[in-house]
């Protein structure tokens, strides 16, 4: 179905592999019926003046757009309502698993009118620095005392609402959780999670599939919480109720993890995941961090992406990851804002470069373009028309200030991005053709968040 046609000139363009001047975009139904660069390439420009105030005349009511214009970002791992740990968990000392401890007792609070209201203002506060699509790995599905809800589906029913609320698209990514440890019965908050075993899963994943099939905005996906908390003898049925969806895994974030498989299976989670066939290029492994050389030859002739989370694998002392390794055995770098003690997907490139950096004391592991690249892959999240401005493409177009304090003099292309912008720099954001957000919207969602976390912390 036709309708009205929307036009935009951008002063500056991520398009295909390059920046480009003076890029005219046109909209129609929600995605991109032309690209057409009317100035030159800015490849290898990297001192590059901006073109402010310099763009060509454009018949039409046509919007011109000052700064770096970039397709729309993806969060590949997201859980939303740890949201509502930041500036808590970092107080004082600890460990992963103390950390544990207090996100279950945050687990425990939650009711659907909470999660929808928290989920809404993480969402809009993803807007507002540039993503697009969510992937929302989703595990709290049943109420505090385990027991279902009248609707087995409330709370990612709620998490897509939350979604179509903020303006933004989603990959729920239901997650399969059984196990408080290789075998172990779930215990505390962990009875919210699990739905007994894999088949009871993914009876109730095929109902959530049915309840949203008609929205393009939504991809239900699949998810392995972890080696500890799906049995080995469960995972094949995962992954048949997978097929065709994205499914994502947490993989090796602690070496305790690594130990205890071992111990239980007497192989690496890596194997374990391989010999089950959860790896292929549908699946992307979350933080992937504490693997040996076989683990990252496996992940990468399998295609499995690997998905890096730096923000929070450094808030929560996780570790390293060998990022480049993978890449060039064969596994995608994606990239996610998992705890959101951060959010903020400009910070989640550099550090994959500056983490690296870190361990192996020499510079210049990743181009500033793979990095940018590594945010941009809807692809991971079941959206494969999104993330490129191109003509037949989603049409999202998030875009930077370069002329701010951050940002200005550094050359206004790719490097500005992944180098020296963060979220604050970003000042409109277009979703399926819809402008979604503008700086003024801040405060707004300040208070949103402010308003719904403190609610949940009101009696601790």
């Amino acid at each position: 179905m036709s309708g009205p046609v929307s036009s935009y000139l951008l002063e500056r363009a991520w398009v295909e592999d390059r920046v480009v001047d003076d890029v005219l975009v046109e909209i129609e139904a929600g995605r991109f019926t032309r690209v057409e660069a009317l100035g030159g390439s800015r490849r290898g420009s990297g001192a590059a003046t901006p073109s402010r105030l310099r763009f060509p005349r454009v018949p039409g009511e046509t919007a011109r757009v000052p700064g770096l214009t970039l397709p729309g970002l993806a969060n590949q791992h997201s859980h939303a309502f740890h949201r509502a740990l930041r500036g808590r968990t970092q107080r004082g000392g600890g460990t992963f698993w103390t950390w544990r401890e207090q996100m279950y007792d945050l687990a425990g609070r939650l009711d659907p009118d909470d999660h929808l209201d928290l989920a809404t203002a993480l969402y809009r506060e993803m807007v507002a620095v540039g993503i697009t699509t969510v992937g929302e790995f989703h595990y709290l599905h049943h109420a505090p005392d385990g027991r279902a809800y009248a609707e087995p589906n409330e709370t990612g029913l709620v998490l897509v609402e939350a979604a179509r609320r903020a303006g933004l698209r989603i990959a729920l990514l239901d997650t399969c959780y059984l196990s408080s440890g290789f075998g172990a019965p779930v215990e505390g908050a962990q009875v919210r999670y699990t739905d007994g075993d894999a088949d009871r899963w993914a009876q109730r994943v095929e109902a959530l599939d049915a309840a949203t099939g008609a929205d393009d905005h939504v991809v239900v996906g699949a998810a392995v919480h972890s080696v500890r908390a799906v049995p080995r003898d469960q995972l094949p049925t995962v992954v048949e109720a997978a097929r065709g969806r994205p499914l994502h895994v947490h993989l090796s974030e602690q070496v305790a993890e690594n130990d205890a498989c071992r111990a239980a299976y007497d192989a690496s989670p890596t194997q374990v995941l391989a010999e089950a066939g959860v790896l292929g290029p549908a699946t992307s492994a979350v933080h992937a961090t504490h693997l040996d050389a076989a683990d990252v030859r496996a992940l990468g002739t399998s295609r499995t992406r690997a998905c890096f989370c730096p923000t929070t694998e450094r808030d929560l002392g996780d570790g390293v990851g060998p990022a480049r390794a993978l890449h060039e055995a064969g596994s995608a770098l994606t990239l996610g804002s998992d705890s959101h003690a951060v959010v903020d997907l400009f910070e989640e490139m550099r550090a994959v470069e500056l983490d690296e950096r870190l361990v192996s004391r020499r510079r210049g592991h990743w181009a500033g373009a793979e990095l940018l690249e590594a945010g941009l892959r809807h692809d991971a999240l079941g959206f494969a028309d999104a993330g490129a401005l191109r003509v037949g493409a989603r049409a999202d177009l998030v875009t930077l200030d370069t002329v701010g304090p951050r940002t200005a003099g550094t050359g206004a292309d790719e490097h500005t991005a992944v180098f020296a912008a963060t979220g604050a720099d970003v000042t409109q954001v277009v979703v399926d053709g819809r402008l979604v957000h503008t700086r003024d919207r801040l405060p707004e969602i300040g208070r949103d968040l402010a308003t719904v976390i403190d609610r949940l912390w009101k009696d601790s």
